[in-house]
């Protein structure tokens, strides 16, 4: 069994949980141990797949195939490691599995209760090697917030593995909000006095809180922290509110966070050699360079849908010294308001992907206005497929070419759902999903990107480009640059005589991570830097 850290969150959830861990799990990595990353969600779905991007913002796609919570992407990003299904726990997949044991007689007749056996699968779970590997060290996050009726088995299967290993093995670590009081310019701890309490009634003592708050602590604060929660005073960790994500492990690190929860679970302190880290977050904060992108969307009114595609342009950006301002553009307004009064002055134009015809005709709209006007244009996914609707209408003259998802009697599919989805029925798990191979031709912009022929890109989706119509749209300009190993499957996109169009049917955002941006991005910020109205940031 590896050394575990558990981190728990109190007082309301959002506080950042997820930076939290990733940054804990960086900080061990970069001292030299190999480190697992486990994110637990208390919902009853088997996995992130039908969950609403309002509610829970982005579906994360592994490249096994996994639909997961947006954390598994920010874990992805901070440790540069591709991760899979089994850093995923969520209730449905616990119950989902006791219930087939049940079905297939495993436990041989007996009760099936909560108390052992659910608690028993989520042991199981955690303590299993993940990616067919054993790390030195396990980073469990707890979804939601303590006292949640969600999260109660969930905890008490912690509280047990805590009794079942050795002291040493185990270190929890609690997120708590300390709110500042403006009337009277107080820093409150009672909230989380409240939430440790409520920990502590479920059987957990903290081993150290992380104290999230618009500023830093004072050194009194501190003190009645540890007093009232029964921590080491230097076990109080200070998280205030920072420019960046990136900058917590900094802070963390500055804190010696890593040399506290060693000598809590009887480790060898090691230096974290976190210089390149360090540097790149210098950069982050100091661009020479600004460039503006419009990003088109179904669900820009909460950004967190798109939080990859953000955190991709950021990397890439960063890597490049320039400073990527986003411009988030609501699709339906491209209808009522015109792409000419919401567009001018932005120096590219990124499509993301969605479900649901909603918002579909601004999206044409806006991809006309970058085809026409030349700017650089990213159409990932549903921004792939868009882009070949406004070729078909309008180089092509096809005044009713659509989606056979949006119009299901288009006389010209140029979109159609794949042959494999046509049976299927159930929505969760079904899509195509995870890495898929793309060979990519000789002398298109993709190419330059990757500068290699075949690459593996994660997809998520039913629909694609109608094979039927590619001859016509070579013909026309628009030329498909990559296709599946068998030459069946168009991945991407690309118009000829354009300074940079690029339409792609995967996922490029989920491979992008904070020391090693997308090629595809970078080569994306870097025409639209090339495109002629970008400054130096003031």
């Amino acid at each position: 069994m590896r050394k575990l850290i558990v981190v728990s969150g109190g007082v309301i959830s959002g506080l950042g949980k997820g930076v939290v861990a990733a940054s804990i799990a960086l900080l061990f990595k970069l001292s030299g141990y190999t480190v697992s990353l486990q994110k637990i969600d208390p919902y009853v779905n088997v996995d992130a797949g039908t969950m609403n991007p309002y509610e829970h913002g982005e579906v994360f796609v592994t490249h096994d195939g996994k639909e997961t919570d947006l954390d598994i992407g920010r874990y992805e990003r901070f440790l540069d490691e591709y991760l899979s299904a089994d850093n995923y726990i969520t209730t449905g997949k616990v119950y989902w599995n006791v219930i087939r044991q049940e079905r297939a007689g495993s436990f041989l007749g007996q009760t099936v209760q909560v108390i052992p056996h659910v608690t028993n699968e989520i042991k199981r779970l955690i303590n299993i090697p993940i990616d067919g590997r054993n790390a030195e060290i396990g980073v469990v996050e707890v979804g939601g917030t303590v006292g949640d009726i969600e999260s109660l088995p969930f905890l008490e299967a912690l509280r047990q593995l805590k009794d079942d290993l050795p002291r040493q093995d185990t270190f929890f670590i609690h997120l708590t909000l300390l709110p500042h009081l403006a009337s009277t310019d107080e820093i409150k701890t009672k909230p989380t006095q409240h939430s440790v309490k409520e920990l502590r009634a479920i059987g957990i003592q903290p081993d150290a809180i992380v104290a999230r708050c618009a500023r830093p602590l004072s050194e009194s604060v501190k003190r009645k922290i540890a007093l009232f929660c029964d921590v080491k005073e230097e076990n109080v960790i200070e998280d205030p509110d920072l420019q960046t994500i990136y900058d917590v492990p900094l802070l963390f690190a500055d804190q010696g966070v890593d040399k506290l929860i060693a000598r809590g679970l009887g480790l060898k302190e090691r230096a974290v050699q976190i210089d390149k880290w360090r540097q790149l977050v210098s950069v982050l904060h100091s661009p020479r360079r600004k460039v503006r992108i419009a990003i088109v969307g179904k669900y820009v009114e909460l950004t967190d849908s798109y939080i990859s595609i953000k955190e991709a342009l950021v990397h890439a950006g960063m890597h490049l010294g320039t400073q990527v301002e986003i411009s988030w553009v609501s699709a339906e307004d491209v209808m009522s308001k015109g792409e000419a009064n919401l567009l001018p002055g932005v120096d590219g134009l990124l499509v993301p992907g969605g479900f649901g015809d909603r918002g579909i005709e601004g999206k044409v709209e806006a991809i006309r206005y970058a085809r026409e006007t030349g700017i650089p244009f990213f159409g990932i996914c549903l921004g792939l497929q868009c882009a070949a609707i406004e070729f078909a209408r309008d180089v092509l003259g096809l005044a009713r070419a659509n989606s056979s998802e949006f119009d299901p009697s288009t006389p010209d599919p140029v979109i159609d759902i794949m042959r494999e989805q046509t049976s299927v029925t159930d929505k969760g798990g079904t899509m195509r999903l995870g890495a898929y191979e793309a060979v990519l031709k000789e002398g298109t912009i993709s190419r330059e990107c990757y500068e290699v022929e075949r690459v593996k890109e994660r997809h998520r989706h039913r629909y694609e480009f109608n094979p039927e119509y590619r001859e016509r749209f070579e013909e026309a300009g628009m030329r498909v640059a990559a296709t599946s190993p068998d030459g069946r499957l168009t991945e991407i996109l690309e118009l000829s005589g354009h300074p940079w169009f690029v339409g792609v049917q995967f996922h490029p955002e989920f491979r992008s991570h904070f020391l090693s941006p997308h090629p595809l991005f970078t080569g994306f910020v870097k025409a639209c830097l090339e495109n002629g109205s970008s400054s130096s940031p003031s």
